[in-house]
């Protein structure tokens, strides 16, 4: 993914806004998930400063990948649909400092930069948005794992091919 680099801290400041739309294939971590390179992920990432005066980003990532499921082993097209607010630490001891004072789940504190790669940002986004066990709801084709569950083989069914006549 190309990357672009923003002045995190400024970019909170000035309130700055970026959108755009990234092929999956130019995400080299994201593909190595998915089942092809296929798709595209929009994006928007938005600065602003929280009720407490810390600099956040808003970032919120949305398309469709394809993913493998892992009942049937066929692909399957997943929608991705997240969207995150960072706060921004100066560094590790502020962010932990921040942690504490705001104590929210839903809110994560980052170590921000000033030259800081929003695009990994974006693809960290759309990492987190896969399940950790992709699926789908009902499984096209379930003639073969059907047929696992419905053979009752004896263990010792093999043993008798073994056996001198």
């Amino acid at each position: 993914m190309n990357a672009f680099v923003i002045d995190a801290f400024d970019f909170c400041r000035i309130s700055g806004s970026r959108e755009g739309v990234t092929p999956v294939a130019e995400m080299t971590r994201l593909t190595k998930d998915c089942a092809d390179s296929s798709g595209e992920i929009a994006w928007k990432i938005v600065g602003s400063t929280s009720k407490l005066g810390y600099p956040q980003l808003t970032l919120s990532v949305n398309g469709t990948v394809q993913l493998v499921c892992q009942r049937c082993l066929a692909p399957f097209a997943y929608d991705i649909d997240s969207s995150t607010v960072l706060m921004l630490g100066k560094d590790d001891e502020h962010a932990d400092e921040i942690e504490e004072i705001i104590d929210d789940e839903s809110i994560d504190v980052i170590v921000g930069s000033r030259s800081m790669d929003a695009a990994a940002l974006i693809e960290d986004e759309a990492l987190l948005a896969l399940p950790q066990v992709p699926k789908h709801d009902v499984c096209p084709d379930t003639a073969q794992l059907d047929a696992l569950k419905t053979e009752k083989k004896s263990p010792f069914a093999a043993l008798k091919d073994l056996k001198p006549e």
